[in-house]
C-alpha cells in the first residue's frame, strides 16, 4: 500500500532487507510479495533476513500458492552476529551491522561504490580530443596532442561526487560501540522508542532512547540523524526531538512517507 502510495515502481524493487523477526517488521513481507506475483511479475526478488524466516516464507509460500507465485525468490540468510558485506553490485554494498534486541536482529548500512571523475566537456571541446578517449581519461590517463604536448588527466576532469552512505538501524538497546561501525556516514536512521523518562523500559526490552540515539549519531560523527519507531504513550513527539538534539543537533523525526536527502 506504501509502495502505491509513493508512486514508486513495483519493477524496480529487487532486494528487500528484513532486520528481524517481529510481526512489524515482517508481515508485510508475504502480502508484498503476493501483489508480485498478481501483477505478472518475472523477474527475481532476492530477501535478505536472519535465516529463521526462510522455512517460515516457503511454509506461507507452499499455502497460498503451492510454489507457484510465477518467479522466483531467492533467500539470502544475513548472520545478526557479524558485520559483512551482504550484497554487492557496481553502484552500492550493503553491510549487516549486528544490533542488540530480544531476538537476532541486523541493520543494514548501504554505501554508493565509488564513482569515476567527470569530464570537463570545454576541455575535451578545447583540444579537440575524440570521444573514443574519454573512457581513459576518465580512469586516469592524460592525453597528448598530434604536435606532442601532454595534457594532464587533472585538467581534463573534475573530482567525482562523494558516495553517500546511509545506516539502517531497526530495533536495538544502545550499544555503545556501535558508532565505530558506522563513522562517517551521511545519513543515519537509529531508532528512539523512548524519552528519558522509560530508560529503564528502554533497557529492559532492548531499545533505545531519543538521548542514546542521538550519541550513537555524534560519536559516529555523521552529518544527520533521523530517529523513529517511536512508543504509542509520547503522544507529542517533540519531547523526543529535543532529547536528541540535545546530544546532535542535526535530528529529525521521521513520519511515514516524508522524504529526506541522504
Amino acid at each position: 500500500m506504501q509502495l502505491r502510495r509513493s508512486g514508486l515502481s513495483f519493477d524496480k524493487l529487487g532486494h528487500i532487507f528484513i532486520s528481524h523477526l517481529h510481526g512489524d517488521h515482517c508481515f508485510g513481507l508475504i502480502g508484498l510479495l503476493s501483489t508480485f506475483g498478481l501483477l505478472g511479475r518475472t523477474a527475481t526478488v532476492h530477501v535478505y533476513a536472519p535465516g529463521e524466516l526462510e522455512s517460515m516464507l516457503k511454509a506461507q509460500l507452499d499455502l497460498f500458492f503451492n510454489y507457484d507465485i510465477g518467479y522466483k525468490i531467492d533467500f539470502h540468510p544475513v548472520d545478526t552476529t557479524k558485520h559483512q558485506v551482504v550484497y554487492e553490485d557496481r553502484s552500492v554494498s550493503v553491510e549487516s551491522i549486528p544490533l542488540n534486541h530480544r531476538m537476532p536482529c541486523a541493520g543494514y548500512l548501504f554505501r554508493e561504490q565509488p564513482t569515476l571523475p567527470h569530464i570537463r566537456r570545454d576541455m575535451i571541446d578545447m583540444y579537440g580530443i575524440p570521444i573514443s578517449q574519454i573512457n581513459n581519461i576518465k580512469n586516469g590517463q592524460g592525453y597528448t596532442l598530434p604536435d606532442g604536448t601532454k595534457i594532464p588527466h587533472e585538467r581534463l576532469v573534475t573530482p567525482a561526487d562523494k558516495p553517500r552512505s546511509y545506516a539502517y538501524c531497526s530495533d536495538t538497546a544502545y550499544i555503545p560501540q556501535l558508532h565505530k561501525l558506522l563513522d562517517g556516514i551521511d545519513t543515519l536512521y537509529h531508532e528512539s522508542t523512548y524519552a528519558n523518562d522509560k530508560e529503564d523500559s528502554a533497557k529492559k526490552y532492548h531499545h533505545s532512547t531519543a538521548q542514546q540515539a542521538a550519541t550513537v549519531a555524534r560519536d559516529a560523527h555523521v552529518k544527520k540523524l533521523l530517529i523513529g519507531h517511536f512508543s504509542a504513550r509520547y503522544g507529542d513527539e517533540s519531547i523526543l526531538l529535543n532529547e536528541a538534539k540535545k546530544v546532535f543537533d542535526n535530528t529529525f523525526l521521521t513520519a511515514e512517507m516524508k522524504v529526506f536527502d541522504v
